[in-house]
């Protein structure tokens, strides 16, 4: 009888097992399965028993606890942490109207993001600020952060068509006025910025301002111009032959003495132009390996079209090979935001720099072992959490993109 292709197949329900059958066939089926089974059970008890006995039972917690502003700002002078506050308020709402303008991602972010800011705020209000004083992350103000992200949700759900370009005009000034807000003026200079700050600030002017810059090259190395071609194949050659560490010496160390004597510029400065320019030549082969990977025929149905050059890349060829590198791409801004780490060589205090100088602080010295294991795995978890968030987003953006398919 042959089967009728009109009804779908259905697979017979497979029979359920009890706790206990199941564990004879999968781990107790055999001696040496039990064996084996019976030695992983043992080691997996003692490290989760030791690691519970270290999280409840360590006094390096409270050393983390009491040092929540310098993992968040460094020295950043307390009396201007509203500074830092202001912007992540500022964030918090624009996130929050893309949320509600674009849906998707955005919105998940933007409910994660406040999601996160109310548990914080129950964390902080439940702990007397006498025990763990947090001044940078009070109740009020996270529980306020909380509020306006889901408050601008809720605005840009009805007025999207409205708030759209205000909002993207928001993310633009967003940068430059995080700069002028953090400095104040002369009043916090940028040797006091450290720790979260540091390195988001670094982290975020890498990706921003090497796109741009790692796209040009690319379109430049593939330029029919001998002049423009050689100088873009000389550059990105020349920086991906050598270190990052190299190229933040060089800044650090060897650029003051190109400059006169009365022309100063800022550690933070040469640093955010290191990481930029090793940034940009990575991402210009990645760039590049996009538009090599894109059919002919693409470039010559543009012009039967009558597309000139400029139309053609920025409306037919550039976009498919930024959709094509898409997981490239995003591997590459997450080692870039794991990279920033290195400018503590070079005497700048971010994310690693403030654990380091949590464990030498003198009031720590009587603890038993130190405090190094707890402020490292608070710095790890933060890491963690940040490169997870931008692989998850990013894996997201290639479904809804339908990318590889």
């Amino acid at each position: 009888m042959e089967h009728d292709v009109s009804e779908p197949r259905t697979r017979a329900p497979r029979p359920s097992i009890g706790v206990v059958e199941w564990l004879r066939q999968n781990l107790f089926s055999n001696w040496w399965n039990s064996l084996i089974s019976i030695v992983l059970l043992i080691v997996i008890f003692q490290v989760v028993t030791g690691l519970l006995r270290w999280i409840l039972g360590s006094e390096g917690w409270i050393a983390v606890a009491n040092s929540v502003r310098i993992i968040l700002l460094g020295r950043y002078p307390p009396a201007e942490a509203w500074r830092p506050q202001l912007i992540v308020t500022m964030a918090a709402l624009l996130l929050g109207l893309s949320g509600g303008i674009w849906r998707g991602i955005p919105l998940n972010l933007a409910v994660g993001f406040s999601a996160i800011m109310a548990l914080l705020g129950l964390i902080s209000f439940a702990m007397p600020t006498s025990e763990v004083p947090l001044p940078v992350a009070t109740p009020l103000f996270l529980f306020g952060t909380a509020i306006l992200g889901a408050g601008g949700i809720a605005t840009a759900w009805r007025l999207r068509d409205t708030l759209r370009w205000p909002v993207i005009a928001g993310w633009l000034l967003l940068y430059p006025v995080t700069i002028l807000i953090l400095r104040g003026g002369d009043t916090v200079g940028t040797n006091l910025w450290g720790g979260l700050l540091l390195t988001l600030l670094l982290s975020v002017s890498g990706i921003v301002l090497s796109f741009p810059l790692g796209i040009l090259l690319a379109l430049g190395r593939r330029s029919d111009l001998p002049v423009i071609k050689w100088f873009c194949v000389g550059y990105i050659e020349l920086i991906r032959g050598v270190p990052l560490v190299t190229l933040l010496f060089m800044a650090s160390l060897m650029l003051p003495l190109f400059l006169p004597p009365e022309v100063r510029v800022d550690a933070v400065v040469r640093a955010i132009v290191a990481v930029t320019l090793f940034s940009a030549a990575y991402l210009a082969e990645n760039v590049r390996g996009g538009l090599q990977s894109l059919p002919r025929g693409q470039t010559e149905a543009a012009r039967a079209l009558g597309l000139n050059v400029v139309q053609t890349t920025l409306l037919i060829t550039l976009p498919q090979a930024l959709r094509a590198v898409i997981p490239v791409l995003v591997g590459q801004f997450i080692a870039l935001f794991k990279d920033t780490s290195l400018v503590v060589i070079i005497g700048l205090t971010d994310l690693l720099g403030a654990a380091q100088a949590i464990n030498t602080q003198p009031a720590w010295f009587g603890i038993p072992g130190g405090v190094w294991r707890e402020t490292f795995f608070v710095v790890a978890g933060i890491y963690w959490i940040f490169s997870f968030t931008m692989s998850r987003t990013a894996r997201r953006i290639e479904s809804n993109l339908n990318v590889g398919r």
